[in-house]
């Protein structure tokens, strides 16, 4: 099968991925997204550019490195912190400390970090980089496992994304693409040949709150969701379950009235509930996350929905 060896920007490789598509997985994390979900897990992946993130627990003091990165930052960005006791208890160390306004993303200062706690969020590379990494992982692909492509928004990259697709079809290995559906949907008639399952977001059905809650309205992703459901392919429905944001009860019975009428298309439903983890992700990253004040919803709800679900005659199950 023909295919280019184009260079894309990614921000992780993950192997043994057991909750993005059948099996057992490795999952390629594309750089850049369209939507900004309130809720969302990897910041990091949404700017298509690269950021500086920061590890604090890894920062073993400014005087063991001699101040490189201080030295390193142009703007004067980097500076010392209060002293704080060492993990090992050696003593007061001071850590690295950014003033995230005067920082410009210039980088300067991973480059001369020796334990990388300061470091980049993504790197560049190409197809054939990335196929010869996942095919070191093979040997694990059991129970229909593969690959999944997933982002941020793979279509955002979608030369990189098809022509990685290409090359892993032509050797015969499953494919996933974990996507938003915000695309044109000339680029998923193009795709769709390449890829085994969708794995497809539908965040919520009123395109006002949509937009409210993600920075884009649904139009275009319903739109998608029938032409891909029309059209052969086969969809994993993926849906959010934010209380305050998507949780009214109208709105999952709307979601789940689409998800029965894309018909057979439709393979499984994957009730997501709001968790947690990704908080700590806006901390590296010098940002404010908006859902503090947020809680997961009780396993009562979200079995009550499930339950809403299954009603409509939809493979449904809480993620």
């Amino acid at each position: 099968m023909v295919y280019k060896n184009v260079k894309g920007r990614i921000f992780d490789i993950q192997g043994y991925a057991v909750h993005d598509g059948p099996g057992i997985r490795t999952t390629v994390f594309t750089k850049g997204c369209p939507l900004r979900c309130l809720w969302c897990h990897s910041p990091e992946s949404q700017h298509r550019e690269f950021e500086l993130g920061y590890l604090p627990v890894k920062c073993i003091g400014a005087d063991v490195c001699q101040n490189a990165c201080l030295d390193a930052c142009p703007e004067g960005a980097v500076a010392r912190d209060e002293p704080v006791e060492a993990l090992d208890k050696s003593g007061l160390i001071q850590k690295a400390k950014i003033d995230r306004e005067k920082c410009t993303n210039c980088l300067q200062c991973t480059e001369v970090c020796i334990t990388k706690a300061l470091y980049a969020s993504g790197w560049d590379t190409t197809v054939d980089e990335v196929y010869e990494r996942l095919l070191k992982d093979r040997g694990f692909f059991k129970d229909g496992g593969g690959v999944t492509i997933s982002g941020g928004e793979p279509m955002a990259q979608f030369d990189f994304t098809c022509n990685l697709a290409k090359r892993l079809k032509d050797s015969g290995i499953h494919i996933c693409l974990d996507t938003t559906g915000f695309a044109a949907t000339e680029l998923f008639a193009k795709i769709l040949p390449y890829i085994d399952l969708f794995l497809y977001d539908i965040k919520h059905m009123d395109t006002k709150m949509h937009k409210k809650i993600t920075g884009v309205g649904n139009e275009q992703i319903l739109k998608n969701a029938r032409f891909l459901a029309e059209h052969g392919a086969a969809l994993q429905i993926r849906v959010p379950v934010i209380p305050k944001l998507t949780d009214k009860r109208a709105n999952l019975r709307q979601t789940a009235e689409f998800c029965a009428s894309l018909g057979d298309a439709v393979k499984l439903v994957q009730l997501l509930p709001y968790h947690k983890t990704g908080r700590m992700k806006y901390e590296r990253l010098g940002w404010r996350y908006k859902l503090t004040n947020v809680e997961p919803p009780a396993d009562e709800f979200m079995n009550n929905i499930l339950a809403m679900f299954q009603s409509f005659g939809l493979n449904c199950q809480l993620h």
